[in-house]
């Protein structure tokens, strides 16, 4: 029995990041992440009962106000899914924080706060780049110089963080190697040393919960697992194929073409499973011609 949360739940998710008792351990995560760039000095939950494309995402996603120690306005978008039409899902949310700036009225001058997105991903999605950190900006597409500062997608890639606990170097670091293996953990590192993962310990401490929160904490652990195991079993499926019929192809000439028959290869195993032509499409990056040729 595992003695922490796993925090990619949506349980533990919120226990950690999306509940009053938490914003120590959020304002710490935030501004770790943004450490050399801007400091957030408070935060504030934003009212959740907004539009979504699915019921179920409200739960997972919490939009935060946050303002820097120079008067700074950001809303941040703390989103933890790990689904079909993630990189759209996240960008059409994006806007959604953006658009529910607007004010009715011809006076309105068009003034928006800044919006951010901190995404965890607990898969690589096969249109990232392989790199844990992806930094995506509005910018020039040839000078590459900064358009505007309003829009701004982070997206942690967990399986592509490799470092051991020694080896974390700063506080960022030391955040995503604990939320990465916290399940598997009998004791914190740094816990002894940080008031803030001491307190992180006490909220992820699953003997902590209450009877009613224990039982909806394993329902929802059974779920995440069940969703992280139908991305991995079709992606290592997927990768055995496209190898295969690589091979017997000849077809494997560099990595470019590699990378397109895994492709290929997960599309026909997704529509053995009967997914939607535009949910395949948008996993793998095929066009939906392609997909439906295959």
């Amino acid at each position: 029995m595992a003695k922490y949360i796993n925090p990619f739940t949506d349980v533990g998710f919120k226990r950690i990041f999306g509940q009053e008792l938490s914003k120590p351990l959020l304002l710490d995560f935030l501004n770790s992440l943004f450490e050399g760039e801007k400091h957030i000095v408070n935060l504030t939950f934003l009212d959740k009962e907004q539009p979504a494309l699915f019921e179920e995402d409200r739960s997972l996603i919490y939009d935060i106000y946050c303002e820097t120690d120079e008067g700074e306005k950001i809303i941040v978008e703390m989103q933890n899914k790990s689904q079909p039409f993630f990189k759209n899902r996240s960008i059409y949310y994006v806007s959604e924080s953006i658009a529910r700036q607007g004010e009715r009225g011809s006076s309105w001058n068009y003034e928006i706060d800044s919006v951010y997105l901190v995404a965890f991903l607990n898969f690589s999605p096969l249109d990232f780049k392989k790199q844990f950190r992806t930094d995506v900006v509005l910018a020039e597409k040839d000078t590459k110089e900064q358009f505007s500062d309003k829009l701004r997608m982070i997206y942690l890639q967990l399986p592509l963080f490799k470092k051991e606990a020694e080896e974390c170097e700063n506080q960022v670091e030391r955040w995503i190697y604990l939320l990465k293996n916290m399940e598997t953990l009998n004791r914190l590192p740094w816990a002894a040393q940080s008031a803030v993962f001491k307190k992180l310990e006490s909220i992820a401490d699953v003997s902590a919960m209450t009877r009613a929160e224990r039982l909806q904490y394993d329902e929802a652990l059974k779920k995440y697992r069940d969703t992280i195991s139908v991305f991995e079993g079709v992606r290592m499926e997927g990768r055995m194929e496209g190898r295969m019929e690589g091979r017997m192809e000849g077809r494997m000439e560099g990595r470019e073409e590699g990378q397109k028959e895994e492709k290929i290869a997960n599309a026909r195993k997704m529509k053995t499973y009967g997914l939607a032509l535009e949910m395949i499409s948008d996993i793998t990056g095929l066009t939906i011609d392609e997909v439906r040729d295959l």
